[in-house]
């Protein structure tokens, strides 16, 4: 006969919404959440020590990425959008569209070279090309209003995603080839990662090519809502023309 489940480690989940819904600290949540499910597992002090230094060394290289984040923080406010949005209002050929265009581009590039934490929402869209496609915007059309201004913003992060998504593929060592190369391989297809990555090529250029006519849509209809509405004084005419 089975013996009966040991439900009380689940205390340690009631633990992270409790400390999460009161904003203490989510490392120290984390791992008294952690020890509290170790000691409830019946685990000893030791063991969960050992267990947590043994996590910290197996995933160290992705506290890398934590690193980005206090970096953005002290470049903005040493004034990098401040600069970069100056620095975009000084070329007058750069329009929105150019911008937007380049980007996706230059994002794809280089996710196809494996490239792909080189771009992305915190390392360059936030600190840099939001603000110099409102820059890029605001010369254009003026001051933008905030909900234009957060729908420029949605496409900068829509333009990197997609940039992202379909130039990886390309890329022979990324993830999804390799999946893609496993299942066929279960399947008894035997499959290369070059063949698998050049066939995603035109479907790489097709999204080049969608996404560079939506930005243009957009673009165009930014224009067309920016437009100051027609003056017509319909009350000092008595609804007649205002043209002399």
């Amino acid at each position: 006969m089975n013996e009966a489940l040991n439900y009380w480690p689940l205390l340690g989940v009631l633990c992270v919404v409790v400390g999460f819904v009161l904003r203490f600290n989510p490392v120290i949540v984390v791992v008294v959440a952690g020890l509290a499910s170790g000691l409830l597992a019946g685990k000893s002090i030791p063991d969960l020590l050992a267990l947590l230094g043994t996590s910290f060394v197996s995933n160290r290289a992705l506290l890398l990425f934590v690193l980005t984040l206090p970096t953005i923080g002290l470049l903005e406010r040493a004034g990098l959008r401040e600069h970069v949005h100056a620095w975009i209002g000084r070329m007058q050929r750069l329009t929105l569209f150019r911008l937007l265009l380049g980007y996706l581009g230059l994002r794809q590039l280089l996710s196809m070279l494996g490239l792909h934490n080189v771009g992305g929402h915190a390392q360059t869209v936030r600190p840099l090309l939001a603000p110099m496609s409102e820059a890029a915007a605001d010369q254009a059309h003026g001051t933008l209003p905030d909900h234009e201004r957060q729908r420029l913003f949605a496409v900068d992060a829509a333009t990197d995603n997609v940039g992202l998504f379909f130039g990886e593929d390309v890329f022979v060592a990324i993830g999804a080839v390799l999946l893609i190369q496993g299942f066929y391989a279960e399947q008894g297809i035997v499959l290369e990662p070059l063949h698998i990555a050049l066939w995603a090529l035109p479907t790489a250029i097709a999204a080049f090519v969608i996404h560079a006519i939506r930005l243009r849509w957009y673009t165009r209809g930014l224009t067309a809502r920016m437009q100051p509405p027609l003056a017509t004084d319909t009350a000092s005419t008595g609804g007649r023309d205002a043209r002399p």
